[in-house]
């Protein structure tokens, strides 16, 4: 298991697009579990509806755990997602 803390860097908070391709990237790691832990929520993060429904906003602290094969690699890459602003 290896996790990381990132924070909500958009505007609009964590909405349909990004929750989108975080449920999009760890569907492609089928070997992995993915927990999105915030606001004392764990959330499933191949499931954009939980996501969503958890109502996270910008400056929210959120702590990626990732469980199963190629642990740090899909850590990395949602990491890296959550600190780009996932693009916007």
């Amino acid at each position: 298991m290896v996790s990381k803390k990132v924070t909500i860097v958009n505007a609009e908070g964590m909405h349909m697009r990004p929750a989108g391709m975080i449920a999009k990237a760890v569907k492609a790691h089928s070997d992995s579990e993915v927990i999105l832990k915030a606001n004392d929520k764990d959330i499933k993060a191949k499931n954009v509806m939980q996501i969503m429904a958890a109502g996270l906003k910008k400056g929210t602290e959120v702590e990626i755990v990732v469980n199963g094969g190629d642990e740090q690699a899909v850590l990395d890459e949602l990491a890296a997602m959550f600190e780009n602003g996932f693009g916007e």
